[in-house]
């Protein structure tokens, strides 16, 4: 919550960009075609919360376990999973940040 108030962010794009939770290509021309990776611009600590939080949210909360599973089930590795379950546990804090509301777990049916 410290990084969200300390910095004035528009979007979720922008707080998970900020985090270093965006791939970033590795290519070079038409040559060097490398894997994507998190780009780890931001603040090491935060991402290394973010890590512990998404490991357990793969467990216990329905929406990142089902991102988790249906990446799986399309063939990515378990770390390009957790990534992306570290990128919406990012969105789910600025959105109930932004929103001042608690989060929800109905919200998509909710809307």
């Amino acid at each position: 919550m410290a990084l969200l108030q300390s910095r004035p962010f528009t979007s979720a794009q922008q707080f998970a960009a900020y985090l270093g939770l965006v791939p970033v290509e590795r290519q070079s021309g038409t040559s060097v075609q490398g894997r994507a990776r998190l780009s780890k611009a931001g603040p090491a600590h935060a991402r290394a919360t973010l890590y512990m939080a998404a490991v357990t949210a793969i467990r216990y909360n329905p929406h990142v376990k089902d991102l988790y599973e249906r990446l799986l089930a399309r063939g990515k590795p378990k770390m390009v999973a957790l990534g992306a379950a570290m990128r919406k546990l990012a969105h789910i804090c600025f959105g109930v940040f932004k929103n001042r509301r608690p989060y929800q777990p109905d919200y998509a049916s909710a809307a």
